[in-house]
């Protein structure tokens, strides 16, 4: 059946778009999470593998709802580890083992270009798009993001 929630099919399949790019992202910044979890060693490991926990777990949640949110306007979401990697602009290290300060520096870069990408999108989808809901809802994402690299930023310091 047709989605009829007073978007253009043309905004529609714009606005589906611009959230595959950031399901992508948000997957591959989940796998390294992952990554950075399983092998964090040194002194703070216990902190840094708990850390890197919640931090993946929360972005569990957000995949699942950026996802959901395509499937709201009538879209299917892509669903494979080639389709992220083409999408998303973030990148992973394959065979590469960083050490505790670089993964927490790497995680931070990646939140940052994260907040840019849901920034940029949020004014394009509420201004050209008009889709009120998905910029409301990338907001709310991009704020989790910001909070996140508050979080590994004062790692940094």
């Amino acid at each position: 059946m047709k989605t009829n929630i007073g978007i253009s099919d043309k905004h529609l399949i714009r606005s589906a778009g611009l959230l595959s790019e950031i399901l992508s992202d948000e997957m591959i910044l989940y796998v390294k999470t992952r990554k950075f979890h399983w092998n964090v060693s040194g002194e703070s490991f216990l902190e840094l593998h708990k850390l890197f926990e919640s931090q993946y777990k929360q972005m569990e949640l957000s995949i699942d709802l950026v996802a959901e949110r395509m499937g709201k306007l009538g879209q299917k979401t892509p669903g494979t580890m080639e389709e992220f990697l083409q999408l998303g602009s973030l990148k992973e290290s394959p065979g590469k083992y960083a050490t505790s300060k670089d993964m927490l520096k790497e995680l931070l870069l990646d939140h940052e270009n994260l907040v840019v990408v849901l920034r940029r999108s949020v004014s394009q989808i509420a201004g050209k798009i008009n889709d009120a809901g998905t910029a409301d809802f990338l907001t709310g994402l991009m704020e989790d993001h910001e909070s996140t690299a508050w979080v590994l930023r004062r790692y940094q310091e």
